[in-house]
């Protein structure tokens, strides 16, 4: 057992920047979205994600029943879709009309990326629960991405360094 507390866990993890995106699927005609910032690729082959969502939430209820979700990644110019989608108990999609592009489960417009998935596993973690996504559909565009550092929106600036090729 640990006796390090929610919010030093919190402060210490806020110190890992993370891109940001929104998590969505449709139950019953109905759309779903969250915001979140983990989110981790997993294998090339078979091709897998990996999402975190919150226990209990509406979102992460809908993704269960669903079985399938996109995940939208969104851009810096899209900070207010990822403030909208972080908050709780409101209907995230009111006054935004849904677009689906070539996907089953509607996606944030204009996102860098959009990865469809079906649900391969979902795992009780806590107070979160992982779920493996296959990933069946993907669509990018070029842009800069949103970043989340220390509790605040950002933006990415690269280096100058050229591509680094992580897969040796």
């Amino acid at each position: 057992m640990s006796d390090i507390g929610a919010d030093v866990l919190r402060m210490t993890m806020s110190r890992f920047a993370t891109g940001v995106a929104v998590v969505t699927t449709i139950v019953d005609d109905e759309p779903h979205g969250m915001t979140v910032n983990s989110l981790t690729s997993v294998s090339l082959d078979p091709p897998l994600l990996l999402v975190s969502l919150m226990s209990g939430a509406r979102t992460t209820d809908a993704v269960s029943r669903a079985g399938a979700f996109a995940v939208s990644v969104v851009s810096s110019r899209q900070e207010g879709i990822a403030r909208r989608f972080a908050r709780g108990g409101t209907d995230h999609f009111a006054g935004l009309p849904l677009e689906y592009g070539r996907h089953e489960v509607p996606v944030v417009p204009d996102a860098l990326a959009h990865l469809e998935c079906t649900t391969e596993q979902e795992i009780p973690a806590g107070d979160h629960v992982l779920y493996l996504g296959r990933i069946v559909r993907t669509c990018t565009r070029e842009g800069e991405p949103l970043t989340f550092y220390s509790g605040s929106f950002g933006e990415f600036s690269p280096r100058d360094h050229g591509r680094i090729n992580w897969f040796f």
